[in-house]
């Protein structure tokens, strides 16, 4: 096999050598490039997400007591009806006739109270006369006896015509209390939101009243019973805001007072949830019963405060070691906060849970469930110690432990640590992201693509 020459493999080696510098002059060309935030000033609103339905305070079941057969309808789907005012009749010629019959046996019973007394009087003039023909020896002592037993006979049947009276005159009136069941009437001021019956339907009122109508009292008041889960209960209180939206108006936010937590828990597939009753004002009526509303009960809320987007929590630049800080934080920590006699003191921002290390060390420092469930703070308020990452002059990511108070989700408040119009780095760019997007850390999905965070709807300035 020929040797090549060596003017030949100098040249090869030559044109290795080019290939390698030009790779590692433009490696050095791309400089890493960072996404940024500013600090700045808004509202940040902590909430407690849910879903529920639009109610009316009171609804009203109208049903017939007796059965029967309809005979006109006076109310109809979205009739305004008042207290007392005729809703449906029945046909009433069974009940007339039932009521007549009874009367009829009222006056039977009457004459047989008549026709009691009259034997009541005829056996006492009996009985008189046979005690004075016994005392003249005139008439045998059975005889006697005889008249007596008949008077006292007489007697008790008077109370039992008095008895059939009371009765006959009691199912006359129970005939006439039916008579007027056939009328069907409003129980109370309202709106009728259901008709279950038309013209010539036969109503059968056995072991349960049909319902005929179903009436809202007033939909200018209304409420939404919301379904809490069992892990933000402990969160919400009676008498804090709630902003809510219906798909109807997909742009309107309307506003209600949490009224009522109820106590009895509901479980469905091992998922404990509270109902919270929210009252809501409905002067123009828009809202109706039935609607599903996505609540955000407000928890707490801060306004005009330092923020910064909650990316800005979980960006940790390439080479990172949370315990190399943590050591180094644990270190500055107790020498700065030893004491006379050389023992450390506690300070809120010291090493462990709360520290250095721990927001740096838990999954990309995302603060524990608290941050995802969109509460930044202890749950007394007290602010929480956090690491960020600024660019310092050469435009490299710098560490900054801040203090940081509540969070919508979306922005965190920053207590201490930052100033306003400082660049906190969100993420890190990739040369082929195109056009400059930043490039998520794995993991690390912005809190505001979360689609089990709860957002609090922002108000439309009108």
């Amino acid at each position: 096999m020929r040797t090549p020459p060596k003017s030949v493999l100098a040249g090869l080696a030559g044109i290795v050598l080019l290939g390698g510098a030009f790779l590692v002059w433009r490696g050095r060309d791309e400089e890493v490039r960072y996404a940024t935030a500013a600090v700045d000033r808004g509202d940040v609103v902590e909430v407690v997400g849910a879903t529920g339905a639009v109610q009316a305070v009171t609804t009203v079941q109208v049903g017939s007591q007796v059965s029967g057969t309809i005979q006109s309808l006076t109310a109809d789907f979205n009739s305004t009806v008042h207290k007392g005012q005729v809703l449906a009749r029945l046909d009433p010629s069974l009940f007339q006739a039932r009521v007549e019959q009874a009367r009829a046996n009222l006056t039977s019973a009457r004459a047989n109270l008549d026709k009691s007394k009259a034997e009541v009087e005829d056996t006492r003039q009996k009985y008189e006369r046979a005690k004075k023909l016994a005392a003249e020896q005139l008439l045998p002592e059975s005889d006697l006896e005889t008249a007596k037993a008949n008077q006292e006979a007489a007697q008790a049947q008077v109370k039992a015509s008095q008895a059939a009276v009371s009765q006959a005159a009691a199912s006359v009136n129970q005939a006439q209390v039916d008579m007027t069941h056939t009328v069907i009437t409003s129980p109370i001021d309202g709106v009728v939101v259901a008709r279950n019956v038309d013209v010539g339907q036969t109503v059968a009122a056995s072991l349960q009243a049909p319902v005929l109508f179903v009436i809202a009292q007033d939909l200018r008041q209304l409420q939404v019973n919301a379904s809490i889960d069992e892990a933000d209960v402990g969160r919400v209180k009676e008498g804090q805001e709630v902003d809510f939206r219906v798909d109807a108006y997909p742009d309107q936010t309307f506003a209600g007072r949490l009224q009522q937590i109820r106590l009895q828990p509901t479980t469905v597939q091992n998922v404990v949830t509270y109902n919270a009753i929210i009252a809501v004002d409905n002067p123009q009526q828009r809202l109706m019963p039935g609607m599903t509303a996505t609540v955000s009960i407000v928890v707490r809320k801060a306004d005009n405060v330092l923020r910064i987007p909650a990316s800005a929590l979980r960006f940790r630049p390439e080479g990172f070691d949370p315990s190399q800080r943590r050591r180094q934080g644990q270190e500055s920590g107790t020498a700065a906060a030893a004491g006379p006699g050389g023992r450390p003191e506690r300070t809120g921002g010291g090493a462990g849970r709360g520290g250095t290390g721990a927001g740096a060390g838990r999954a990309g420092g995302a603060g524990g469930r608290a941050w995802g469930a969109g509460g930044g703070a202890g749950g007394d308020g007290s602010a929480r110690s956090q690491l960020v990452f600024v660019l310092n002059e050469k435009g490299e990511p710098q560490a900054a432990r801040v203090r940081l108070g509540i969070s919508d989700g979306q922005f965190v408040e920053v207590r201490e640590g930052l100033d306003e119009g400082a660049r906190v780095v969100t993420g890190q760019q990739t040369s082929d992201a195109g056009r400059g997007a930043a490039a998520p850390r794995p993991g690390a999905s912005p809190a505001a693509s979360n689609p089990f965070n709860p957002q609090r709807p922002q108000r439309r300035q009108r």
